[in-house]
């Protein structure tokens, strides 16, 4: 991860994944993991500081009939087809300007 991400000095991680990720962030990582958990007292739905942005993303990426379900037999192919869709977001988007 330091190899590919080395600027990288936050992550955020939602409350599912609080368990062994915090250890292994400190012992392996010279990042800052914070998790983002939604509270006990709440009722209903409530947006979540900095969730939305990963679901909203995900909504982005499964509008593509390709990654809507995992039909690639190779991840190399899968993470293709994530830089394909994204960028076809992105270029749609420059489009409009």
């Amino acid at each position: 991860m330091r190899k590919d991400f080395g600027n990288l000095k936050l992550i955020w991680a939602d409350g599912g994944y609080a368990g062994k990720l915090i250890a292994w962030v400190n012992r392996y990582q010279r990042c800052k993991l914070e998790i983002v958990k939604r509270s006990d007292d709440m009722k209903g739905f409530k947006v979540l500081p900095k969730r939305w942005i990963v679901e909203r993303t995900f909504s982005w990426l499964y509008k593509y009939r390709r990654l809507s379900k995992d039909y690639e037999y190779h991840i190399d192919t899968s993470e293709a087809m994530i830089y394909v869709a994204m960028s076809h977001v992105m270029v749609r988007r420059l489009a409009r300007k």
